[in-house]
């Protein structure tokens, strides 16, 4: 069916009465599993190419329209319900591109007979539509959409639906409606619950949200959100004037996102905020498939009136998908600089949101297991902005049995010793031996030790003729071993143990992040450099003492506090080599320390002095001036040793966004939260006396 369906969609037309009989048969059937229990055999882009494939080939053969054909249906005329809605509840029309939009802003504005009085832009949330019914201000029962005319009775799951109140702020008569969905962090938490219990994980966040509002006497809690847009029984106010009365009454709305509903006067205005909600859709903590633009008055509502299947005031403009559907061919299992043994996806080329994904991420064996994932299966594959694909559940329903299991690696796939199995994610027992040369060239990397000569050929070189195991073997190297191999001669060694030696008086930070610690990087490694203020007394620490670093939880804690006992040998060899012994991170000074003991061990980090002492600061875009010859990672640790914290994505703690050159959503996310914006040239001035002099 997918093939056939890749057909229809590429084409956006149906060429005979088969293929028009067959695409209706494949939409209905889509239809009823996305709005019975949210799967689907369909993402969206090609659910939505084949109604308009539909509707096409039913405007130039009219005569030929099937009476199930799911055009001008609510739910595609997929689904019925058993209880009568106070008012049809409909669907939306949907429009694809800028100049779709505008067209249909002409037309609703000819049909008005004057231009719009103004707009309303909110995003379209991707969860289920449903109606609450309060009387007296307390709620008495919860509805499905349904077909539109009747919905399905939900109400034993309202207790278990965030910002859907049981009672309003004002003890009145009205009918609520929103969307229920699950949040990023509540679908992330509910595959957990049903993982410990044994349960099948949900494919995707609205699956999961149709599974729990239908589910009854199930042995576990599983929180959702309610956002509510539109109700019956307000009538007389205008649609923002109206949300802020549902979250006067106390119910959830989208105006506390930074996708906020927002007014506009124009058209012009609704593309450049659906611009901006598109462009923080990656951010959002929750999904969304698209942004509906509504004409503001009621008057202008009024006017326009309701079609059969949408009101002829408000339309969608759906955005690219974030998720497809396609077939797992294969796992790939891949051992990493420390030795640990990834999964990775192969999967049936897709393109999603513009880019082509051929591979996903598959977390660890054992979530493999739980998840039931089999090769040939269809699965879902997610990539959100730049965010690394992954595949979640697949979809039971859909298969054939042809499938067949997951075979996992009894041997380490790179070097053939055993594997560790004892956590979640396996190891070659040899760790970061059995990827020397890719720790050597990590380590030498230009945001670690910065070993200018030391890439991939000559790592290979030195690991294959024995002379390097580890970075410690690095400082160990003398002009007779590097002459005595291919392609070195005098200038070339020289070079290469200049900069080896001027690699031995890095930074402690540099240093610790040469060593590839798992749940660490180089901002991490900067805070613990300054946390702790020598690798003696960072080797000493255990897992309580690093929990006190800044970012570092119980958990992760305990899995770097493991990796520093793996890795005492080699820190006692760099240690000796005086190696790491330079701390350029700010320090507050350490406490009184008692006779015997180690001053280093006493040293922490506080909140330094500097321009940027407690600021929040993210960097976008592409720097200019001086700031322009800076890494990322270069202008992080220029943040930290000014005194701010660095961060990568902009958030309500966010106190200062450094823009430069094509910032893009994160400048626009700042801007909406009122955050401090300041041009690389700008914060150039404010930190002149950290910055790097050559």
């Amino acid at each position: 069916m997918m093939s056939s369906m890749t057909s229809v969609t590429e084409t956006s037309a149906l060429l005979s009465p088969a293929a028009y009989v067959e695409a209706v048969t494949t939409a209905l059937a889509a239809a009823a599993a996305y709005y019975g229990d949210g799967t689907t055999p369909l993402g969206d882009d090609e659910y939505d190419g084949l109604l308009r494939a539909i509707a096409a080939y039913e405007e130039a053969h009219p005569d030929e329209v099937l009476a199930e054909s799911p055009t001008g249906k609510v739910a595609g005329g997929a689904v019925q319900g058993d209880v009568p809605h106070s008012v049809p509840m409909l669907s939306l029309d949907n429009v694809f591109d800028a100049d779709e939009l505008a067209e249909w802003a002409a037309g609703l504005e000819r049909r008005l007979g004057h231009p719009v009085t103004g707009w309303c832009v909110e995003p379209k949330l991707d969860g289920l539509a449903v109606a609450a019914r309060y009387r007296g201000g307390r709620l008495v029962q919860v509805l499905t959409r349904g077909d539109g005319l009747a919905g399905e009775d939900i109400t034993h799951a309202a207790d278990a639906v965030l910002g859907l109140p049981p009672v309003l702020t004002e003890p009145i008569d009205v009918e609520l409606r929103g969307e229920v969905l699950l949040t990023t962090a509540q679908f992330e938490e509910a595959n957990r619950i049903r993982l410990a219990h044994e349960a099948t994980p949900f494919a995707h966040p609205r699956s999961g949200a149709a599974g729990t509002l239908r589910a009854k006497d199930r042995p576990y809690r599983i929180e959702l959100t309610f956002f509510a847009y539109g109700a019956i029984g307000l009538d007389d106010l205008g649609h923002y004037a109206l949300l802020e009365k549902l979250a006067a009454l106390g119910a959830h709305t989208a105006a506390s996102t930074a996708a906020a509903p927002t007014r506009c006067a124009t058209v012009e205005q609704v593309q450049e905020r659906i611009d901006v909600i598109a462009g923080l859709r990656a951010d959002l903590p929750f999904g969304i498939d698209g942004v509906v633009v509504k004409a503001d008055t009621a008057e202008d509502q009024r006017q326009a009136g309701n079609g059969s299947r949408a009101p002829r005031w408000a339309v969608a403009r759906k955005l690219a998908a974030e998720h497809k559907v396609t077939r797992l061919l294969g796992v790939e299992w891949n051992v990493g600089r420390t030795g640990i043994i990834a999964p990775r996806a192969v999967l049936e080329p897709v393109v999603i949101d513009g880019v082509t994904v051929t591979y996903a991420t598959l977390h660890n064996p054992s979530d493999i297991t739980r998840r039931g994932l089999m090769i040939g299966d269809q699965v879902f594959v997610y990539r959100a902005g730049d965010v690394i694909p992954r595949v979640e559940a697949p979809l039971v329903e859909q298969r054939t049995g042809a499938e067949s299991p997951i075979v996992f690696p009894e041997a380490c796939p790179r070097c053939g010793d055993a594997i560790d199995t004892s956590e979640q994610r396996w190891r070659c027992v040899r760790g970061r031996s059995c990827q020397a040369v890719a720790s050597v060239i990590y380590a030498a990397g230009r945001d670690q030790l910065d070993i200018e000569g030391l890439g991939g050929t000559r790592a290979v070189q030195l690991v294959e003729a024995g002379l390097v195991k580890d970075i410690a073997d690095l400082f160990t190297l003398t002009r007779e071993q590097l002459l005595g191999l291919e392609r070195m001669g005098e200038t070339s060694v020289t070079n290469l143990l200049a900069a080896i030696e001027t690699a031995r008086g890095a930074a402690l930070s540099r240093v610790f992040c040469a060593l590839g610690v798992r749940g660490t990087g180089r901002t991490m490694s900067r805070r613990i450099a300054a946390h702790f203020g020598s690798m003696a007394a960072i080797r000493a620490a255990d897992a309580d003492t690093l929990a006190g670093v800044d970012g570092i939880g119980t958990e992760k804690a305990r899995v770097i506090a493991a990796e520093l006992v793996e890795l005492a040998p080699l820190l006692d060899r760099l240690q000796a080599q005086q190696v790491g012994t330079q701390v350029t991170e700010p320090q507050q000074p350490a406490p009184d320390v008692k006779a015997g003991e180690d001053p280093a061990a006493g040293a922490t980090a506080g909140p330094a002095a500097g321009p940027l002492a407690g600021q929040a600061v993210v960097v976008t875009g592409s720097m200019t001036g001086p700031l322009a010859v800076l890494s990322r990672n270069e202008m992080n640790e220029l943040i930290e040793q000014a005194g701010g914290k660095a961060s990568s994505s902009v958030s309500r703690r966010t106190t200062l966004v450094v823009a430069g050159e094509k910032a893009g959503s994160k400048r626009t996310k700042a801007e909406e939260l009122g955050i401090r914006i300041l041009a690389p040239e700008e914060f150039a001035a404010l930190v002149a006396d950290f910055l790097p002099t050559s």
